[in-house]
């Protein structure tokens, strides 16, 4: 276990990194943009093994759309044996610097919750994200606690990635599932920006249920409305523009 925690101390050596803040950036004119609220735990489920590759593209959008880099990309071996190895040009087809990611592979369950707590601790890290697959033992209201005080430490924008796993309490401000949905074919049938389907299952202090499709946006970095029958919302995690932000979570004794 020694070498993921000799990754995290030299990212936060090496990075002059400062977390993106909540300054109210959502006026970009479009009107439309996925933010999620750094120094927070948030948690992504791809519902099933075939949507793990949506809940890939979500995570790393969120991160990209902040500017929380680096990233280190924290894994199970059974992802790796189940979903396989992260798929490089896909993920530089979004817009990821490769030098921007460490991906740390660990044992199990138990190993991920550790490595995500001492990844979310580190300040020289814009975003962690710790990728589970089924049942994620371990994954309770004071694991998830302990990661939300960390994130809130420093400033790291802490995803749970859950592929094929039921929804369990936490501490999460925010809850999504996240679902692949047809792509808008480019001139000459080129093949069309990633689109997701995405439903906020929880936000701490505020009202969850809407749904939204969205495309992601490589040029902008940003993911926008894709066409879909009814009303386009505006979809906001962020707490600058959002209301109130929920109340931080405290340590107890």
């Amino acid at each position: 276990m020694e070498e993921p925690f000799a990754l995290i101390d030299r990212l936060r050596r090496a990075a002059a990194l400062v977390a993106p803040g909540d300054d109210g950036g959502m006026e970009s004119g479009r009107g439309f943009e996925v933010r999620l609220a750094v120094a927070q735990l948030h948690e992504i489920h791809a519902l099933s093994e075939g949507e793990a590759a949506s809940g890939a593209g979500l995570a790393l959008g969120c991160a990209l759309t902040m500017g929380a880099r680096p990233i280190l990309w924290l894994r199970t071996e059974a992802a790796e044996r189940q979903g396989g190895r992260l798929h490089g040009p896909g993920l530089v087809a979004m817009g990821l610097d490769p030098a921007d990611l460490v991906v740390v592979v660990v044992a199990d369950d138990a190993a991920l919750l550790r490595a995500a707590a001492d990844g979310a601790r580190c300040p020289g890290l814009g975003t962690v994200i710790a990728e589970g697959w089924g049942a994620m033992r371990g994954l309770d209201l004071t694991a998830s606690r302990r990661l939300m005080l960390a994130a809130e430490a420093s400033g790291v924008l802490m995803l749970v990635l859950r592929v094929g796993g039921q929804v369990v309490p936490s501490a999460a401000a925010t809850r999504w599932s996240v679902a692949s949905a047809p792509s808008r074919a480019l001139a000459a049938e080129a093949p069309g920006a990633p689109a997701y389907d995405l439903e906020l299952l929880r936000r701490r202090g505020g009202p969850a249920g809407a749904r939204w499709r969205v495309e992601w946006n490589r040029d902008t970095q940003s993911f926008d409305p894709a066409p879909l029958s009814g009303a386009r919302l505006p979809l906001v995690a962020d707490r600058a523009v959002a209301g109130p932000a929920p109340a931080p979570v405290r340590g107890a004794g």
